[in-house]
């Protein structure tokens, strides 16, 4: 299952985790950064500045044990 881990940079304590959302969209089309960055920007409401949000696409294995981060750099980070 791929996920997203959003942490948000405070700035006294550096960046914290906010969350985990995991992808539920089947149609790949409809998943941009844009459609991601909505959820944090929900979470946070008005305080919610994009600079300061950053997130992780992750894969969870069916056990929900395991995290495996996804290079950024391979060609199919999105």
């Amino acid at each position: 299952m791929i996920a997203y881990e959003f942490y948000w940079r405070d700035g006294t304590k550096g960046y914290q985790l906010m969350g985990i959302l995991p992808e539920r969209r089947k149609k790949q089309e409809r998943i941009s950064n844009e459609s991601i960055m909505n959820w944090a920007k929900r979470l946070l409401g008005k305080k919610a500045n994009e600079s300061d949000i950053y997130y992780l696409k992750v894969t969870i294995n069916n056990d929900g044990d395991k995290l495996f981060r996804i290079n950024p750099y391979s060609k199919n980070h999105r």
